[in-house]
C-alpha cells in the first residue's frame, strides 16, 4: 500500500482520486492539492459519499517550485501525480526531483506562450531522474497513454511488425450545449487550432489544423467525421516504434463545433498572446476559457459513448495483418460511477492504473519513461478490471484513408 498526492481538480484529477479510494488496497492515503482548495475538498466530499475514505486536501501553486517541494516533503507521498496544467509539468518535475519522489503525468509539457508539444523538455529530465533513482512517468491518460499501450500489446501478441498506425478519438457524447469542450478548455483550444502533424517515412508532414478529415463508422456511436490532428503520442510511438512507416491521430467533432470554432479564430478569442483591453492586459483565450461552460459541469447532461482505439497494420509470421483495438465507455455509466462524464474518466482511470504500476513495483527504472518502454499486460488487465475494458479485432485489411 503507498500514499499519493494529487495535484489537480478538474474532471480528470477527480475521476482518478474517486478510483484510487476504490483501491484501498493499492492507495493506502491519498492527498489532494490545487491552486483552487474548494475544488479539492468538494472532490474529497464526494469521495467520503461514495466510498467511505478520506481525501486530505491542500492549496498550492504549482507553478512555484519551492512551495510544491515543501508540500511534498509535508505530505510525505512515495508518488505525485500530475493531472495539473501541461504549462506545470516542468516546475512539478523540479519539485519531485527536490523533494525525492517519483513523478507521474497524463499529459507532455507544452510553454505557455507557444502551442507546441514535445517531449524534448521532459526527455532532458533523464539524467537528473536516472541519477536521483527516481522514475517520472509521462502520459499515462487515455491518448496519450492507453493507445500507446494499446500499439505495444498488439506488437507483443499479434504483429511481429507495426507498419502503419492510426489512433482514432470518437465522442459521440452530447451535452446539450451550444458550444462546450469536455475537458480544459483553453488546452482542448490550443490542440485543435495547432497545425496538424503526422510521421511518415521517417518525417513529421505538416497540413494546415482541420484541413484533412474522413468519416468513420465507430461501433456504438456511428459514423462520425474525424480530422486529422497532432498527438504527442506520434512521437514517442515514433520513437519507440522505429519500424513504423506511417502514424496519424484522428479526433471526431461534429459540424457545430467546427462552425464555432471556426468564428471564434476569426474573431481572435482562440489568440494565446496578449491584449491590451481597458488598460489591462489579457489572453483572449484565457477570457473565452472564462465564459464557456467548466467541463466538470457537464457530466450530470452529457449523454452517449466515446470509442478510442488504435488500428495497425504490419507483419506476423510474414503475412500482412490489421487489427483494431478499442475501448467503448460510457458517459452516463461513467457519471453515476464518480460524478464525471466520460472523457474525464478515460483520462483518469489510466492515470489511477499507471499510478498502481508505479506503487506496486510492476513498471519501475530511474529515469524518465514512455508508457510504451514498460510491460503492456499487467496495465492493460487493469483497463478490464476497472471500468475501461477493450476489445480486439482482425479486419479484413488495412484501414483506406
Amino acid at each position: 500500500m503507498a500514499k499519493v498526492l494529487v495535484i489537480g481538480a478538474g474532471g480528470v484529477g477527480s475521476v482518478a482520486v474517486h478510483k484510487m479510494a476504490m483501491n484501498p488496497g493499492i492507495f493506502s492515503e491519498i492527498a489532494l492539492a490545487s491552486r483552487t482548495k474548494s475544488k479539492c475538498d468538494a472532490i474529497a466530499a464526494s469521495v467520503k459519499a461514495r466510498t467511505g475514505r478520506d481525501v486530505a486536501t491542500y492549496q498550492i501553486d504549482a507553478d512555484d517550485v519551492a512551495a510544491t517541494t515543501a508540500l511534498i516533503a509535508e505530505v510525505k507521498p512515495v508518488l505525485v501525480v500530475n493531472l495539473a496544467l501541461p504549462y506545470q509539468d516542468l516546475s512539478i518535475m523540479d519539485a519531485c526531483l527536490a523533494a525525492g519522489v517519483n513523478y507521474m503525468d497524463t499529459a507532455n509539457y507544452e510553454p505557455r506562450e507557444e502551442a507546441k508539444f514535445e517531449y524534448k523538455w521532459q526527455w532532458a529530465y533523464q539524467e537528473r531522474f536516472k541519477e536521483a533513482g527516481l522514475t517520472a512517468l509521462l502520459g499515462s491518460g487515455f491518448d496519450p497513454g492507453v493507445t500507446s499501450v494499446f500499439a505495444m500489446w498488439l506488437k507483443k501478441h499479434k504483429l511481429d511488425t507495426i507498419r502503419t498506425l492510426d489512433i482514432l478519438d470518437c465522442n459521440g457524447g452530447d451535452h446539450g450545449q451550444a458550444f462546450a469542450t469536455n475537458f480544459n478548455p483553453e488546452i482542448n483550444i490550443r490542440e485543435v487550432t495547432a497545425p496538424a502533424r503526422h510521421w511518415e517515412n521517417g518525417e513529421w508532414i505538416e497540413t494546415p489544423a482541420m484541413s484533412v478529415k474522413h468519416s468513420f463508422d465507430f461501433e456504438q456511436v456511428g459514423p462520425k467525421n474525424m480530422y486529422l490532428m497532432y498527438h504527442e503520442e506520434l512521437e514517442s510511438l515514433a520513437r519507440f516504434l522505429p519500424e513504423m512507416e506511417r502514424a496519424r491521430f484522428w479526433m471526431t467533432f461534429g459540424d457545430a463545433y467546427i462552425t464555432h470554432l471556426t468564428v471564434l479564430q476569426n474573431v481572435g478569442m482562440t489568440r494565446i498572446d496578449p491584449v491590451i483591453y481597458e488598460g489591462k492586459e489579457i489572453i483572449p483565450l484565457q477570457f473565452l476559457k472564462a465564459v464557456l461552460p467548466e467541463p466538470a459541469s457537464l457530466g450530470a447532461t452529457t449523454k452517449g459513448k466515446t470509442n478510442i482505439g488504435d488500428i495497425a497494420t504490419g507483419t506476423k509470421d510474414g503475412v500482412e495483418k490489421t487489427f483494431y483495438i478499442y475501448n467503448i465507455c460510457d458517459h452516463e455509466e461513467a457519471y453515476a460511477e464518480t460524478g464525471n462524464q466520460a472523457v474525464s474518466y478515460t483520462t483518469g482511470v489510466p492515470a489511477m492504473i499507471g499510478a498502481a504500476m508505479l506503487v506496486q513495483g510492476i513498471w519501475s527504472g530511474a529515469g524518465v519513461f514512455n508508457m510504451e518502454q514498460f510491460d503492456p499486460d499487467p496495465f492493460m488487465d487493469m483497463l478490464n478490471a476497472h471500468g475501461l475494458p477493450w476489445q480486439v479485432k482482425e479486419l479484413d485489411g488495412p484501414v483506406q484513408f
